[in-house]
């Protein structure tokens, strides 16, 4: 092998290393703030509205049906446009959702009397965190798929599908123990907010 065939090598597989960083770190950060905004949220509605069985059902339907929807929308996108517009159209997506942030829902949204909550919970997700939760959704199986097309022969993307389970659980399992006990709920909600961002 030639020197310069080596230094091309050298180039392509440092190359490589650096964009494969940079996926695998937005799936495994997209991944913890996906499953961690769900338990954060919870600490603000429910003193709210009690820990009903309608407050829980509410939140699952909604925090299920966005998750069924983002990756209604990431396969839609990878479908329907080419490589490049897939990522302007899901980049200005994301600027567009910071306008949302921080995560904190308002005082307003405090039930002012005994009526069913249903509907003020299902609007309160939406206006709080249904876009950015929504996008986060579908950031995974989207960055798995620009993986193959911005690295085609550099392995199989199923391990970045790992990294993703990987944060969501320590998301699942950081949260009661290191999150919730360190941090007050406007300070988880800020740190998520610019981790978002």
């Amino acid at each position: 092998m030639s020197l310069t065939n080596s230094a091309a090598a050298v180039t392509t597989a440092h190359r490589s290393g650096a964009v494969g960083g940079f996926f695998a770190i937005g799936i495994f950060l997209g991944s913890y703030l996906l499953f961690v905004v769900q338990p954060l949220i919870a600490r603000f509605i429910l003193p709210w509205f009690g820990g009903a069985p309608a407050t829980w059902t509410v939140c699952m339907l909604f925090f299920q049906t966005l998750l069924l929807g983002g990756y209604a929308y990431a396969h839609f996108l990878h479908r329907r446009l080419a490589g490049i517009r897939q990522q302007f159209v899901h980049v200005g997506m994301v600027l567009l959702s910071l306008l949302t942030l921080p995560v904190i829902p308002d005082e307003g949204w405090k039930p002012p009397g005994a009526e069913a909550p249903e509907i003020r919970i299902l609007l309160l997700l939406l206006v709080t965190v249904g876009f950015p939760y929504f996008l986060l959704a579908a950031s995974s199986p989207l960055l798995q798929a620009w993986y193959v097309q911005a690295l085609p022969g550099c392995g199989n993307p199923y391990r970045l599908f790992a990294l993703s389970n990987a944060g969501s659980l320590l998301a699942l399992l950081g949260f009661p123990f290191l999150v919730e006990p360190l941090l007050s709920s406007n300070a988880q909600a800020a740190a998520w907010s610019v981790a978002y961002g």
